[in-house]
């Protein structure tokens, strides 16, 4: 199972129309530098990609009856922070990338600059999203997926691992230390978009438990998973460099302990997460799927 069950593709598709609309209303009556950094901005949203922040977090929506209109814009804000924090991976400070999903790093395409401010620019436009009145959400909901998304994006989140994952001197030896770093970088996103499609669902603080235990294990096999392509991956298929992370010496998991064991380890996490959303039944089936589909992702 190397794609997406279908109903994450029609998902994806919803997404992705929702994603052009609004690139496409940042570049009515703009011209000179300002349409520069919108086509740019459009660049790093419209590229592709396999859309699992939103995904999770429409399909739990509608495990509490979420309309699709509410939840699409949840999880596009969701996927505007990611692309933001690509955008910025790539920079030469970071993993000094040229490649992403098969075409040129938007540093490369356009300037560093440019990249740069497309990052900030689509971090503030998801929180404007968010924050925009025709979100039909009470007030109290907003500011808790505000606050929530705030949380997991920044220094508490993403960033801080990020920052970890930067600092060359840091000692990662023990499967806890390198589950620390993934949590913060990789996992913390994908636990929000799972929590805030709960929230806006008013699940209980019970239910919400729950799935963060499901968005935890995955998120961790999802990164273990992305190590063994780097390891053992090719460009054509992966669309950037593969490698990077023994090239630039930094400890993950495989590097840590082994492909076999980081093997048997996103097996146990499946099996773990999957266990999580036994209590939701037939409701929990599309995460039960997208987690398969994790396990047996190719690129």
């Amino acid at each position: 199972m190397s794609e997406l069950p279908q109903y994450f593709n029609d998902i994806s598709n919803d997404l992705e129309a929702l994603l052009s609309q609004w690139m496409a209303a940042d570049q009515s009556d703009i011209t000179g530098a300002e349409k520069k950094l919108r086509l740019a901005m459009a660049d790093a949203v419209l590229a592709g990609g396999k859309r699992l922040r939103p995904g999770l977090c429409v399909a739990t929506a509608d495990m509490f009856g979420v309309e699709r209109s509410i939840s699409l814009i949840l999880g596009g804000a969701t996927e505007l922070i990611h692309a933001y924090s690509l955008v910025h991976d790539d920079l030469p400070a970071m993993d000094d990338s040229p490649l992403r999903r098969g075409r040129p790093s938007i540093h490369k395409a356009h300037d560093e600059a440019t990249a740069i401010l497309v990052g900030d620019a689509l971090q503030a436009k998801a929180f404007e999203k968010l924050a925009d009145e025709t979100l039909d959400l009470p007030a109290d909901v907003k500011i808790a997926l505000v606050r929530l998304l705030a949380e997991a994006a920044g220094a508490c989140g993403m960033v801080g691992g990020q920052m970890i994952d930067m600092t060359p001197d840091q000692a990662l030896e023990s499967e806890k230390d390198i589950r620390h770093l993934q949590a913060l970088k990789t996992g913390a996103m994908i636990e929000v978009a799972i929590e805030m499609g709960a929230v806006a669902g008013g699940a209980t603080t019970n239910e919400i438990a729950t799935l963060k235990k499901f968005g935890q294990d995955l998120g961790f096999a999802f990164q273990i998973i992305d190590d063994l392509l780097d390891h053992n991956g090719d460009e054509a298929s992966m669309g950037k460099p593969v490698g990077q992370d023994n090239a630039n010496d930094k400890p993950t998991f495989v590097e840590v302990f082994g492909e076999d064991k980081a093997k048997f380890r996103v097996d146990a996490l499946i099996q773990s997460a999957t266990a999580h959303v036994e209590s939701f039944g037939e409701r929990a089936d599309p995460l039960v799927q997208l987690a398969h589909y994790v396990r047996e992702r190719t690129h």
